[in-house]
């Protein structure tokens, strides 16, 4: 597991209150600095998504998107991800390409952004 759960409502309150916001028509993006140095996440769907078997997609969409993007020694962040009624409706790949968007303006490591390529003419030696 590459990361554990918010999982107290004063957690998700500190974030909130206390992180950064990132919003895109598809998803939210809370993020705040913690300082327990490993990554916690939250996954929310309120009820305006849909019945319970659009949140439960709306939710398992999120998290096989951003399993693609979190890498394991991304540091001590909380991150919560809050689904918008198009989040159900959405294939985890098109989530992939939002989230990858949202992570380059928070300002996170992203696990799928291509390394810096390495400059093909390596300067002579003298």
């Amino acid at each position: 597991m590459r990361y554990r759960v918010l999982n107290k409502n004063w957690q998700y309150n500190r974030v909130y209150g206390r992180g950064k916001s990132y919003v895109h028509p598809h998803v939210v993006l809370y993020v705040a600095k913690n300082r327990v140095g490993y990554t916690r996440i939250g996954l929310t769907a309120t009820k305006k998504v849909g019945h319970a078997v659009q949140r439960n997609r709306a939710r398992r969409v999120m998290r096989a998107a951003l399993s693609e993007h979190l890498s394991q020694n991304i540091g001590g962040y909380d991150i919560i991800l809050v689904a918008r009624g198009q989040t159900p409706h959405l294939k985890s790949t098109q989530l992939s390409k939002t989230l990858g968007k949202l992570f380059a303006k928070a300002g996170l490591p992203d696990l799928a952004k291509p390394a810096a390529p390495a400059p093909n003419n390596p300067e002579p030696a003298q």
